[in-house]
């Protein structure tokens, strides 16, 4: 079953990026989906969203 939401540690692990590289996603991404009025969580990301923003859906 998968997650919801990926933490820091996920994001890094699906990119095979940083850390520091992950949180600077997490945050744009965060923060795009806080300019359409949904509200985030610090330090993770709506799997889903993330799926469609690195082009791993059909969306």
């Amino acid at each position: 079953m998968e997650k919801n939401f990926m933490t820091v540690d996920d994001v890094a692990e699906e990119l095979s990026v940083s850390k520091s590289k992950a949180y600077k996603i997490v945050r744009q991404l965060n923060k795009e989906l806080e300019e359409k009025g949904i509200i985030t969580v610090a330090g993770r990301v709506c799997t889903s969203y993330f799926r469609k923003k690195v082009m791993y859906s059909g969306d």
